[in-house]
């Protein structure tokens, strides 16, 4: 079968649904963020798209610290309201019960299974949005969504986000190891040439 071309954007990969979370004006504020990935393994680093609009670029901007709060499955509606309204008319820190680790400025979600605290190094200005790249300073879990001292995904139980269906899904079932499962094929290849 051959291939087509479809519209060209982002929207054709799921992507980990998360809350951003932000000191706004001196209070916390929090907003769903999809638009997030990893970009550095020592030090460890993230990076996230923020639309420049938004009440989170201008927090971050100010503060240069920002949160990364990972819902459980359960927490679907409650995140997905943070995306609906703005922090510039709504207190929307209110709904959790917060803390704060090492940076001040960086609030972070009680309920949410696994929080990180992060730190911006650089900042990509780009046609819509802002890409803030920043450390992660500390992360945050509970033994209890811990498998042999590592996070475990069926125990923290996070959704990701599809677009352009605007749907959220749970995570499934592991489907193999990574790093493994190509070893028979790499193994064979070896002995093929």
């Amino acid at each position: 079968m051959p291939k087509i071309t479809i519209e060209k954007n982002l929207f054709c990969l799921p992507w980990t649904q998360t809350i951003l979370g932000t000191h706004l004006e001196g209070k916390a504020n929090f907003m769903a963020l999809d638009w997030l990935t990893r970009v550095n393994y020592d030090p460890a680093m993230i990076g996230i798209c923020v639309n420049r609009a938004h009440a989170s670029a201008s927090a971050i901007l100010s503060t240069g610290e920002f949160s990364i709060n990972v819902p459980s499955s359960a927490m679907v509606a409650i995140t997905d309201y943070t995306g609906i309204v703005s922090g510039k008319k709504v207190d929307k820190a209110k709904l959790f019960d917060v803390f704060y680790g090492e940076l001040k400025s960086a609030p972070m979600i009680v309920n949410c299974p696994v929080n990180m605290e992060c730190k911006v190094s650089q900042r990509v200005e780009l046609p819509t949005n802002y890409f803030f790249i920043a450390g992660i300073m500390n992360i945050y879990t509970e033994d209890r969504f811990l498998t042999d001292g590592k996070p475990d995904v069926k125990k923290i139980n996070p959704f990701v986000l599809t677009m352009p269906d605007n749907r959220y899904w749970s995570i499934g079932e592991s489907i193999g190891k990574a790093w493994h499962e190509g070893i028979s094929i790499r193994d064979r290849l070896k002995q093929e040439s």
